[in-house]
């Protein structure tokens, strides 16, 4: 099907979101929210659409300010529905429930699952993940799956903070820690596995930090957006790669939005 009957639509909802910048949608309630977002993730999930025909929109500049638009509210929605699932966490007396009710909880299980088709998650492996934001669900949900130790690096103080009183609150503070810092901090912590968030940035000096580090045996996993999901944020390219061989990737099923790389790095 052609990927051009969604031209109009997703300038229209660029045009839509486009006032909305991160004050304004702080301050707007989430069921004021959800509705544009799900209006966008409706072109994102479209299976109809293959990878060749999602270029002819995400590659067209014609289309350039429409998609930094919906990107940037697609990251801003990320980071305010994050936190005050994290707050609400911290002020309930069912801390556990009240991560069970997180809007993407049950996504966050799927891309789990994918994940684990990647490497063979086990009790008290060292996990880090760089850039593992104000509610570390993934280091939460490995942890609770597979007894995976985690580390969480994340540049924002004030966002660090907040991502440990979530893990104390849940009672993980001896199974996972939030450091302060950004992908440099891997020289100074022992570690297994490596991944790296779809929204950690920027991403040549992600990865260039991280090939300094890293072994070649060592496994290192990165999120990114493919096919019409891109339309919600810029794929890792080849480039920001470079000096790592590529294993498998994982594409995304259901409403998971991201597929997920297994590399390693080449001498």
């Amino acid at each position: 099907m052609s990927c051009y009957k969604y031209w109009e639509k997703i300038k229209e909802i660029a045009s839509s979101i486009k006032d909305y910048d991160e004050l304004k949608l702080q301050e707007m309630p989430l069921d004021k929210i959800v509705p544009l977002l799900d209006s966008v993730e409706e072109i994102a999930h479209d299976q109809t659409i293959d990878f060749h025909s999602a270029k002819h929109i995400l590659d067209d500049e014609l289309m350039n300010n429409a998609l930094k638009t919906i990107r940037r509210f697609y990251v801003d929605f990320g980071v305010k529905i994050e936190t005050e699932n994290a707050q609400k966490i911290l002020e309930s007396d069912d801390p556990w429930n009240t991560l069970e009710s997180f809007h993407f909880y049950n996504r966050y299980e799927g891309l789990i699952r994918n994940e684990s088709q990647l490497v063979s998650f086990t009790p008290g492996q060292k996990f880090v993940f760089i850039g593992s934001g104000p509610l570390p669900l993934t280091l939460i949900l490995l942890n609770k799956t597979f007894g995976v130790h985690g580390i969480g690096i994340e540049m924002l103080p004030e966002v660090a903070e907040l991502s440990q009183k979530v893990i104390d609150k849940l009672g993980l503070s001896s199974q996972i820690d939030v450091l302060v810092g950004e992908e440099t901090c891997l020289n100074n912590i022992d570690y297994d596995i490596v991944m790296v968030a779809a929204l950690a940035e920027p991403k040549e000096r992600v990865f260039t930090n991280i090939w300094d580090t890293v072994n070649t045996s060592t496994p290192v996993i990165y999120r990114t957006y493919t096919g019409m999901r891109a339309i919600l944020y810029s794929p890792v390219t080849e480039r920001a790669t470079r000096g790592f061989h590529k294993v498998v990737m994982i594409l995304p099923t259901g409403k998971v939005n991201n597929t997920s790389v297994l590399i390693r790095k080449e001498i």
